[in-house]
C-alpha cells in the first residue's frame, strides 16, 4: 500500500521503492558482474531460467526495461513465458520497451508463448508470413487500449489482419471474426453489418463503439439473424448473452420486445448495476433508450405540463427496493411522489438506481429544499452521481472534513474540473491534508483539475509514497506545475537511474535542458513517455539519443499530435535520418511481399503506416552500448555508491520556475 511499513521497501534516503526498482537494482549489481553466482558470460540454460524466473515472479509486475536489455536471451525468453502464464498485466510503456528488446533478441518469433498485450508492439515487418494468421489470432486477444498513443500501430495491426486474410473481404466470415478478435472494434460500420452474425462476440469486447457501429449493431439486430432472432422473439437469456451490447439498443427495437420480457430484463440490468458489476454509462444508457421506448408504447405516462399529482402512490423506502422503480416513477411523478423525509431517510437507496439526467436534476432540487444551508457531510458521500451538477458556488456550501468524503466525492469519474478544485479547497480550508492515499484513491487525472496552489500544498513525502501517478491527460501548464512538484519530491534520488525511474510519469512538463540531460545518461526512453512530452525545441539529435533503442517506434506514432507537430517542424533531410521522409499515405513497404494468399491490398490514401522497421545500427547502437561499457565498468556497489549519470560537476543547487536544476 501506499504506506507499507515495510523498511525493505524503502531506499536509504527515505525514498520509496517499488519491486521494479528493486528488479533494476538486483539486475544492476548482477549484469555489471558478470560472474556473479548463477550466472555466466554465456547466460544461462532453458531450464535453468526459467528457474530464475520463477523466482522472480513477485517482480514482473514493476518490470523495467533498461536493466532487463542486460539478461541473456534465455533469461529475458523465461521472463516473458513467465509474464504470459502469470497473466501479469503490465503498462504500455513497459510492452513497447520489452516488446523492442524481444525483437532484437530474435524472440519475436516466439510469439505462441507470449502475452498477447506484449504482441500489439511487436515489428509487424518481422511477422513471418507462415506466421500471419496465428500471429494475428495471438495478438487479437489482447488489450487494444494499450495503443492509445500509437495509432500507427493500431492501424498497422488492422491492415496486417486483413492481409492474412487475403485483403478486406466482402463479408467476414466467422472464421474470419475468430481470427480478427478485438481487432473487429475498428472495423467501419458496413463492415460490421456484412459480417457473419458471430460478430457480436467480437464486439462485446469492445469498451465502447463509434455511433456508426451502434447503428449497425441495431441493424443486425432488427434483421434478426443473429442467435437472438427477431426482436419480438428475444427472451430473458438472450438478451443477457449479450451482455454490454444491450446498452446499445436502440428505443425501435425495444418497442418491438414482448413486455414481459422487457421488464424482466430491465430489473436483471438494474440489479446488476446495483451489484456495481454494470458501469454508470452503460446503465443509463440502456435506461434512457427503454424509458424512451416505454414512453412512447405505454400511455399510462402523464403528460408534461398537465399539473397532475402523484398518481402512482407516495414513495416509500419498499418502493425504492424495487428494481423496476424506474418504470412506475418518471421523472415528473418523481418530483409528485417523493417527500422530503423519505429523502432524508433513503437518499442511498434511490442513487443506487441508474436515475436519467432529468431525474438527478430532480432530486437535486429537492435536496436543495430539504438543506437550504447545504448538504450534510454524512448525506455528501452519498452524492458521487450527481456531483456534475454542482457549481462551484454550490460546492462552497459543503462542510468537508474528512478524506472519506473527498474520496467518495472524486473517486469516480463524474466529478468534472470545477467541482474538482472547489471539493478539494473546502476540505484544505478545513484544515485537510492531500495525503499519498488520497492521490492514489482519486487517481492522476484528478492532478489535473487541482489548482497550481493545491499542487504546491501537497508535502513532497505524500508525493513520493503515491507513486507513479498517470497525469497524461493534464494539459501542459499543469504539467510544468507537477513536474516542478516532482522534482521537489524526487530531487534527492540518489543516481539518475532511480531519479529517472520515479520522475518518468512527470516529464511531460520537463524544460527541455532536463531532456537534454536525460538524453546524455542514455536512458532509452519508452515511445509513451516521448508522447507526453513538449518536444518542439529538441533537435532530432537530441530526440535519437533520447529514445536510443526505441527510436524506431517514432514510426508507430508519428500520427500522434504531440509527435506529429514535432515531425513538422522537420525538413525532409531530417525525416529521412529517422526513416520518416516516406509519405505514409503512399507507401507500405514495411511488409515484405506477400505470396501464398497472405498478400496485402494497398489501402486507400488516408490510411496510416505501420513500423518501418529499427534504424541502422549505427543509429541504434551508441547509445546501448555506451550504457552497457558504463555499467560493465563498475564494481561492487556499496550503500549509495551506484554510478550516478548527471554530469558529477552539475549537481543539485536550487530552484527556478521549473524546480531545481544542475549547473556547474
Amino acid at each position: 500500500g501506499a504506506q507499507d511499513p515495510n523498511p525493505s521497501a524503502w531506499g536509504s534516503r527515505g525514498v520509496p521503492v517499488n519491486p521494479g526498482l528493486i528488479l533494476f537494482v538486483w539486475l544492476t549489481a548482477h549484469c555489471s558482474r558478470p560472474q556473479a553466482e548463477g550466472f555466466s558470460q554465456g547466460g544461462l540454460d532453458a531450464s535453468r531460467a526459467d528457474t530464475w524466473a520463477s523466482a522472480n515472479t513477485s517482480l514482473l509486475q514493476g518490470f523495467w526495461c533498461q536493466p532487463a536489455s542486460q539478461l541473456s536471451q534465455d533469461q529475458l525468453s523465461a521472463l516473458i513465458r513467465r509474464m504470459a502464464s502469470q497473466q501479469v498485466l503490465l503498462k504500455a510503456w513497459q510492452l513497447s520497451c520489452l516488446a523492442n528488446l524481444a525483437a532484437r533478441r530474435g524472440l519475436q518469433g516466439d510469439f505462441a508463448q507470449h502475452p498477447p498485450d506484449l504482441l500489439l508492439f511487436y515489428n509487424l515487418a518481422q511477422v513471418r508470413e507462415a506466421d500471419c494468421r496465428a500471429f494475428t489470432r495471438r495478438a487479437a486477444q489482447g488489450d487494444m487500449e494499450l495503443l492509445a498513443n500509437l495509432p500507427d500501430q493500431r492501424a498497422a495491426l488492422q491492415h496486417l489482419a486483413l492481409a492474412c486474410l487475403g485483403g478486406p473481404p466482402t463479408r467476414l466470415s466467422a472464421s474470419d471474426l475468430l481470427l480478427l478478435g478485438v481487432l473487429v472494434c475498428d472495423m467501419d460500420a458496413s463492415s460490421i453489418v456484412a459480417s457473419d452474425p458471430h460478430v457480436l462476440q467480437n464486439l462485446q469486447r469492445c469498451p465502447r463503439l463509434t455511433p456508426a457501429q451502434q447503428a449497425a449493431l441495431n441493424t443486425l439486430l432488427a434483421r434478426g439473424r443473429t442467435m437472438l432472432g427477431p426482436p419480438s422473439s428475444w427472451n430473458l437469456e438472450g438478451l443477457q448473452a449479450l451482455g454490454p451490447l444491450a446498452a446499445y439498443i436502440s428505443p425501435s427495437l425495444w418497442m418491438q420486445v414482448q413486455e414481459a420480457v422487457g421488464l424482466a430484463f430491465f430489473g436483471s440490468m438494474v440489479a446488476t448495476y446495483r451489484a456495481g458489476t454494470l458501469s454508470q454509462r452503460d446503465a443509463r444508457r440502456f435506461v434512457t433508450s427503454f424509458l424512451e421506448a416505454k414512453a412512447k408504447s405505454w400511455s399510462s405516462r402523464p403528460k408534461r405540463g398537465t399539473g397532475r399529482p402523484c398518481v402512482r402512490g407516495n414513495i416509500t423506502a419498499a418502493t425504492l427496493q424495487d428494481n423496476l422503480f424506474l418504470l412506475h416513477y418518471d421523472c415528473l411523478q418523481l418530483e409528485s411522489c417523493l417527500g422530503s423525509r423519505v429523502l432524508r431517510a433513503n437518499l442511498d437507496p434511490l442513487l443506487q438506481h441508474p436515475l436519467p439526467a432529468e431525474c438527478q436534476r430532480v432530486v437535486k432540487a429537492k435536496l436543495a429544499r430539504v438543506y437550504p444551508s447545504g448538504i450534510p457531510e454524512e448525506q455528501l458521500q452519498l452524492i458521487t452521481s450527481l456531483v456534475y451538477l454542482y457549481s462551484f458556488t454550490e460546492i462552497g456550501q459543503w462542510n468537508i472534513t474528512s478524506r472519506n468524503t473527498v474520496m467518495a466525492l472524486l473517486a469516480s469519474d463524474v466529478a468534472l474540473e470545477n467541482q474538482t478544485e472547489a471539493i478539494l479547497q473546502k476540505f484544505l480550508d478545513h484544515k485537510g491534508r492531500v495525503t499519498s492515499a488520497l492521490l492514489v484513491a482519486i487517481g492522476g487525472s484528478r492532478l489535473c483539475w487541482m489548482s497550481p496552489q493545491q499542487i504546491q500544498a501537497i508535502q513532497p513525502s505524500e508525493f513520493r509514497l503515491a507513486g507513479a501517478l498517470d497525469i497524461s491527460s493534464c494539459p501542459q501548464s499543469r504539467k510544468n506545475v507537477l513536474y516542478t512538484k516532482a522534482r521537489e519530491a524526487f530531487g534527492s534520488t540518489g543516481t539518475t537511474a532511480a531519479y529517472y525511474r520515479f520522475m518518468r510519469p512527470y516529464l511531460g512538463g520537463a524544460p527541455v535542458e532536463e531532456l537534454q540531460y536525460l538524453a546524455q545518461a542514455n536512458v532509452s526512453m519508452d515511445i509513451h513517455t516521448f508522447t507526453n512530452l513538449n518536444p518542439q525545441n529538441l533537435s532530432i539529435d537530441k530526440v535519437t539519443t533520447l529514445l536510443g533503442q526505441n527510436v524506431g517506434d517514432l514510426q508507430k506514432a508519428r500520427s500522434h499530435p504531440a509527435i506529429s507537430s514535432w515531425l513538422r517542424s522537420l525538413n525532409r533531410s531530417a525525416l529521412g535520418e529517422l526513416g520518416l521522409d516516406t509519405d505514409p499515405r503512399q507507401s507500405w513497404a514495411w511488409l515484405p511481399a506477400r505470396t501464398d494468399g497472405c498478400s496485402l491490398h494497398v489501402p486507400p490514401t488516408g490510411s496510416p503506416p505501420a513500423h518501418l522497421g529499427y534504424l541502422p545500427l549505427a543509429v541504434a547502437l551508441p547509445s546501448s552500448l555506451l550504457w552497457l561499457l558504463y555499467w560493465g565498468t563498475l564494481g561492487p556497489a556499496e550503500g549509495d555508491t551506484a554510478p550516478t549519470l548527471w554530469p558529477p560537476s552539475r549537481r543539485r543547487t536550487g530552484g527556478g520556475k521549473h524546480g531545481t536544476y544542475f549547473t556547474d
